[in-house]
């Protein structure tokens, strides 16, 4: 049986006030709703904090700072809140960024498809 939470895809992640950009590997996560970057990332890119989120995590609530990005995934491209971990290591890509990508996991190859924009 394929997980069909999880896959690894490579993401380019933008500042569109500068330009800066890096591309990594990262982590799909359907559980998750925001894509989270580490502070590292955040700082590479000379990104602005907008904002702060609570977050329900593994360890429990959490605060953490939120921003925003253009992401690129497999040709689409977006621009996508975001929030910025201390504790993170890798880029974690989340269903609100897949969604405005128009991207789903595929249950059937465990990666990446096309899905429907809706505007209902």
């Amino acid at each position: 049986m394929i997980p069909t939470g999880h896959v690894w895809v490579k993401a380019k992640v933008t500042n569109p006030l500068n330009g800066a950009e890096i591309e990594d590997n990262a982590l799909v996560d359907t559980g998750a709703t925001y894509t989270v970057i580490p502070w590292e990332t955040f700082e590479k890119l000379s990104l602005k904090i907008v904002g702060e989120k609570n977050v329900e995590t593994a360890k429990g609530l959490i605060r953490l700072d939120e921003s925003f990005a253009v992401v690129e995934i497999e040709g689409k491209r977006g621009l996508t809140p975001l929030l910025v971990s201390k504790d993170l290591k890798d880029i974690l890509i989340g269903v609100l960024t897949l969604e405005a990508l128009g991207l789903t996991v595929d249950p059937a190859t465990g990666k990446l498809k096309e899905t429907r924009i809706l505007l209902l």
